[in-house]
């Protein structure tokens, strides 16, 4: 579903963290965030999802004011760099336990569920606790328990952070496959350049609490505070060694 911000502000003792901040985002986009630590880009997620409430302005998504929905009726799901799992549950149930919750009835769930595995490439692991595994399968259950309930939004906050290069990178790349093909309206909020770009079929940087939201790829290179030119500069400078 599409997502309109229109005029949000917060104020957080004293300090103005989101400062009439506007966007639109169509559905099924994954809009990249990026800005310095403390820009406000987390205390965006959490009003879109419900999980904070702004001082004016208001959060619409797929056409509804939802200002005064309680998270749970958004249809917005918020993910961050922890997994969040049921320690007590193996990986199976963890996928079932938010459909069950929505009252899909048990054999529905598990077949649900079972497909999602295939797809998560966890099919083997699916009796196992959630301890057993890495730190990326973790995350690879948080993502499927998270798209099997079919959110309209996605927010995530930087939740690759924590893994390795390589499991990041694989990280990246199943998550645009499964977004792809669910039509998932996403938020990716990353402080890494790299990451952006190959995530964000639309990108954006957040400053002084206001969110700039550019045309293109040559639109967000050509601005000085992504660090793009810095980036390219970099690489070209080794070519020449």
């Amino acid at each position: 579903m599409n997502i309109k911000v229109d005029k949000i502000s917060v104020n957080r003792s004293g300090q103005q963290v989101l400062n009439d901040l506007s966007f639109e985002l169509k559905d099924g986009l994954i809009l990249s965030v990026m800005g310095r630590s403390g820009c406000g880009k987390t205390t965006l997620l959490r009003v879109i999802a419900g999980l904070g409430a702004p001082d004016s302005g208001t959060v619409g998504i797929g056409g509804r004011d939802v200002n005064n929905m309680p998270p749970q009726l958004r249809g917005a799901v918020y993910l961050y760099q922890e997994a969040l799992l049921f320690p007590h549950l193996n990986v199976l149930e963890n996928l079932v336990f938010g459909l069950k919750i929505r009252g899909e009835d048990k054999k529905s769930a598990e077949e649900k569920a079972g497909e999602m595995l295939e797809q998560l490439e966890l099919t083997s692991h699916a009796r196992k606790k959630t301890e057993q595994l890495s730190g990326g399968q973790r995350q690879r259950v948080a993502f499927g328990r998270a798209l099997l309930v079919s959110p309209a939004v996605l927010l995530l906050d930087e939740p690759f952070s924590n893994l390795d290069s390589e499991t990041r990178s694989a990280m990246q790349q199943l998550y645009r496959k499964l977004a792809k093909e669910r039509g998932t309206t996403t938020i990716f909020v990353t402080h890494d350049l790299k990451e952006a770009v190959i995530m964000g079929n639309r990108l954006s940087y957040m400053e002084d609490g206001k969110l700039y939201v550019y045309e293109d790829l040559n639109a967000f290179a050509d601005d000085p505070r992504t660090g793009m030119q810095r980036e390219i500069g970099f690489w070209q400078s080794l070519d020449k060694k």
